[in-house]
């Protein structure tokens, strides 16, 4: 079970911390994207939700305060998903299907990221559902 979680936890940061490294290398492009949609400021959003994904990425990923970056992510998330992804507005059944996998993917992530912010850290072995004793 431990190092199941701490691979798990490893790959669940570094997803995000990846992703915020490359909201900085492509910042020029994400930010074309995100004004696209109609985002106001969308250099400045790209740098601030790249730092919320690489911080919140990282502490999970180091099993640093991984609660607060797990929140950094869950804001990430719920903020960026119905605003970026929203396939009920497009006409498009390609585009559609794009947004509505898009934001199928990171409601997924949110509710993982919820999971790691209400897990009790550095007790990977109690991170399973309680077990229930031999009768």
């Amino acid at each position: 079970m431990k190092a199941a979680y701490l691979l798990g936890r490893m790959a669940f940061g570094g997803f995000f911390l990846y992703s915020g490294i490359r909201h900085f290398q492509d910042q020029e492009e994400i930010a074309r994207y995100a004004g696209g949609k109609n985002i106001p400021a969308p250099d400045l959003a790209v740098q601030l939700s790249g730092a919320a994904l690489a911080i919140g990425g990282a502490s999970i990923l180091l099993g640093v305060k991984p609660h607060w970056g797990a929140l950094a992510v869950i804001g990430f998330l719920a903020a960026v998903s119905p605003v970026m992804h929203d396939f009920w507005r497009r006409e498009n059944p390609g585009e559609r299907q794009s947004e509505m996998i898009n934001f199928s993917k990171n409601m997924a992530l949110l509710a993982a990221a919820m999971m790691v912010s209400g897990m009790e850290h550095g007790k990977a072995a109690r991170q399973a559902a309680p077990r229930l004793k031999a009768a």
